[in-house]
Protein backbone atom coordinates (compact mmCIF):
# COMPACT_ATOMS: atom_id res chain seq x y z
CA UNK A 1 0.00 0.00 0.00
CA UNK A 2 1.53 3.24 -0.86
CA UNK A 3 1.58 6.42 1.27
CA UNK A 4 -0.54 8.15 0.03
CA UNK A 5 -3.41 5.44 -0.19
CA UNK A 6 -2.33 5.10 3.29
CA UNK A 7 -2.82 7.97 4.97
CA UNK A 8 -5.97 8.24 3.12
CA UNK A 9 -7.19 5.67 4.57
CA UNK A 10 -6.30 6.60 8.46
CA UNK A 11 -9.01 8.81 7.97
CA UNK A 12 -12.26 7.16 7.11
CA UNK A 13 -15.16 7.29 9.33
CA UNK A 14 -17.68 5.91 7.20
CA UNK A 15 -17.71 3.44 4.31
CA UNK A 16 -20.21 4.00 1.33
CA UNK A 17 -20.90 1.03 -1.01
CA UNK A 18 -22.61 0.71 -4.46
CA UNK A 19 -24.63 -2.62 -4.82
CA UNK A 20 -24.59 -3.17 -8.45
CA UNK A 21 -21.29 -4.25 -9.43
CA UNK A 22 -19.69 -3.77 -6.40
CA UNK A 23 -21.64 -6.47 -3.72
CA UNK A 24 -23.20 -8.05 -6.69
CA UNK A 25 -21.44 -9.02 -9.96
CA UNK A 26 -24.14 -6.55 -11.73
CA UNK A 27 -26.20 -9.21 -12.70
CA UNK A 28 -30.09 -9.02 -12.43
CA UNK A 29 -32.01 -12.47 -12.79
CA UNK A 30 -35.56 -12.33 -13.33
CA UNK A 31 -38.46 -15.13 -13.35
CA UNK A 32 -41.92 -15.04 -13.10
CA UNK A 33 -43.46 -17.59 -10.55
CA UNK A 34 -46.95 -18.51 -9.78
CA UNK A 35 -46.95 -15.37 -6.74
CA UNK A 36 -45.49 -12.94 -9.35
CA UNK A 37 -42.09 -11.29 -10.75
CA UNK A 38 -39.14 -12.16 -8.74
CA UNK A 39 -35.62 -10.90 -9.04
CA UNK A 40 -32.70 -12.88 -8.04
CA UNK A 41 -29.14 -11.53 -6.64
CA UNK A 42 -26.07 -12.78 -5.48
CA UNK A 43 -23.92 -11.46 -2.88
CA UNK A 44 -20.36 -12.80 -1.67
CA UNK A 45 -20.38 -14.10 1.68
CA UNK A 46 -16.57 -12.74 2.20
CA UNK A 47 -18.03 -9.17 0.89
CA UNK A 48 -20.90 -9.84 4.11
CA UNK A 49 -18.12 -10.56 6.28
CA UNK A 50 -15.99 -7.25 5.47
CA UNK A 51 -18.83 -5.54 5.98
CA UNK A 52 -20.13 -7.16 9.32
CA UNK A 53 -16.52 -6.74 11.14
CA UNK A 54 -16.40 -3.15 9.97
CA UNK A 55 -20.03 -2.57 11.20
CA UNK A 56 -18.87 -4.47 14.70
CA UNK A 57 -15.41 -2.38 15.01
CA UNK A 58 -17.84 0.68 14.94
CA UNK A 59 -17.66 1.93 11.45
CA UNK A 60 -20.94 2.80 9.96
CA UNK A 61 -21.21 1.50 6.61
CA UNK A 62 -23.71 2.47 4.10
CA UNK A 63 -25.12 1.78 0.81
CA UNK A 64 -26.33 4.04 -2.23
CA UNK A 65 -27.74 2.47 -5.42
CA UNK A 66 -29.29 3.71 -7.89
CA UNK A 67 -32.00 0.76 -8.32
CA UNK A 68 -34.87 -0.22 -5.34
CA UNK A 69 -34.63 -3.59 -4.60
CA UNK A 70 -35.89 -5.66 -1.36
CA UNK A 71 -33.43 -8.19 -1.57
CA UNK A 72 -30.91 -5.58 -0.82
CA UNK A 73 -33.09 -4.07 1.92
CA UNK A 74 -32.95 -7.68 3.32
CA UNK A 75 -28.95 -8.42 2.74
CA UNK A 76 -28.41 -4.71 4.53
CA UNK A 77 -30.18 -5.87 7.75
CA UNK A 78 -28.84 -9.21 8.08
CA UNK A 79 -25.13 -6.94 7.97
CA UNK A 80 -26.18 -4.67 10.24
CA UNK A 81 -25.85 -1.71 7.73
CA UNK A 82 -28.51 0.78 9.14
CA UNK A 83 -28.16 3.23 6.29
CA UNK A 84 -29.74 2.49 3.01
CA UNK A 85 -30.54 4.56 -0.07
CA UNK A 86 -32.02 2.84 -2.93
CA UNK A 87 -33.50 4.66 -6.42
CA UNK A 88 -30.56 7.07 -6.09
CA UNK A 89 -29.42 7.45 -9.34
CA UNK A 90 -28.13 11.16 -8.33
CA UNK A 91 -26.25 9.90 -4.88
CA UNK A 92 -25.15 13.26 -3.72
CA UNK A 93 -28.03 13.81 -1.70
CA UNK A 94 -27.69 11.06 0.07
CA UNK A 95 -24.11 11.44 0.42
CA UNK A 96 -25.00 14.64 1.83
CA UNK A 97 -27.68 13.22 4.52
CA UNK A 98 -25.38 10.57 5.63
CA UNK A 99 -22.30 13.67 6.13
CA UNK A 100 -24.86 15.39 8.72
CA UNK A 101 -25.96 12.57 10.25
CA UNK A 102 -22.37 11.05 11.00
CA UNK A 103 -20.84 14.64 11.73
CA UNK A 104 -17.55 13.78 9.12
CA UNK A 105 -16.35 15.69 6.52
CA UNK A 106 -15.56 15.01 3.09
CA UNK A 107 -12.11 12.98 3.81
CA UNK A 108 -13.50 11.28 6.39
CA UNK A 109 -15.58 9.57 4.27
CA UNK A 110 -14.89 5.53 1.75
CA UNK A 111 -16.54 4.96 -1.85
CA UNK A 112 -16.81 2.29 -3.76
CA UNK A 113 -18.38 2.19 -7.40
CA UNK A 114 -18.30 0.98 -10.61
CA UNK A 115 -19.76 2.95 -13.01
CA UNK A 116 -20.55 6.73 -13.99
CA UNK A 117 -23.40 7.17 -11.59
CA UNK A 118 -21.03 6.77 -8.51
CA UNK A 119 -18.33 9.45 -10.29
CA UNK A 120 -19.52 12.65 -8.65
CA UNK A 121 -19.54 10.90 -5.00
CA UNK A 122 -16.23 9.51 -5.74
CA UNK A 123 -15.02 12.30 -6.99
CA UNK A 124 -16.16 14.18 -3.59
CA UNK A 125 -14.93 11.47 -0.80
CA UNK A 126 -11.44 11.52 0.77
CA UNK A 127 -10.60 7.80 -0.17
CA UNK A 128 -12.35 6.82 -3.66
CA UNK A 129 -12.55 2.72 -5.19
CA UNK A 130 -13.58 1.11 -7.76
CA UNK A 131 -13.71 -3.06 -8.56
CA UNK A 132 -11.80 -4.51 -11.05
CA UNK A 133 -14.24 -4.39 -13.71
CA UNK A 134 -15.24 -1.19 -13.29
CA UNK A 135 -15.60 1.38 -16.76
CA UNK A 136 -12.77 2.71 -17.81
CA UNK A 137 -13.58 6.36 -17.01
CA UNK A 138 -14.12 5.99 -13.60
CA UNK A 139 -11.29 3.74 -12.86
CA UNK A 140 -8.99 6.29 -14.13
CA UNK A 141 -10.71 8.88 -11.62
CA UNK A 142 -10.22 6.93 -8.07
CA UNK A 143 -7.43 6.37 -5.19
CA UNK A 144 -7.98 2.11 -5.72
CA UNK A 145 -9.01 -0.18 -8.23
CA UNK A 146 -9.64 -3.62 -6.57
CA UNK A 147 -7.88 -6.92 -7.62
CA UNK A 148 -11.40 -8.40 -7.61
CA UNK A 149 -14.73 -8.06 -9.01
CA UNK A 150 -17.69 -6.50 -7.74
CA UNK A 151 -19.72 -9.72 -6.45
CA UNK A 152 -16.62 -11.71 -5.74
CA UNK A 153 -14.56 -9.91 -2.89
CA UNK A 154 -13.82 -6.29 -3.92
CA UNK A 155 -16.11 -4.92 -1.19
CA UNK A 156 -14.34 -7.04 1.44
CA UNK A 157 -10.54 -6.07 -0.44
CA UNK A 158 -11.24 -2.01 -0.12
CA UNK A 159 -13.07 -2.61 3.87
CA UNK A 160 -9.63 -4.39 5.10
CA UNK A 161 -7.37 -2.08 3.25
CA UNK A 162 -9.02 0.63 5.51
CA UNK A 163 -9.48 -1.78 9.07
CA UNK A 164 -5.60 -2.65 8.14
CA UNK A 165 -4.69 1.07 7.84
CA UNK A 166 -6.58 2.05 10.86
CA UNK A 167 -4.42 -1.17 12.84
CA UNK A 168 -8.13 -3.08 13.52
CA UNK A 169 -7.24 -5.72 11.95
CA UNK A 170 -3.81 -7.87 10.81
Amino acid sequence: MNSELLEKAKRIKLIILDVDGVLTDGSITYGTARTGDIEIRTFHVQDGFGISRAVSLGFPVAVITGRRSRIVERRAKELGIKDVFQASEDKLPAYMKLKRRYRVADEEVACMGDDVLDLALLNRVGLSAVTKHAVPEVRQSVDYVSSLDGGRGAAREFIDLILRAQKKIK
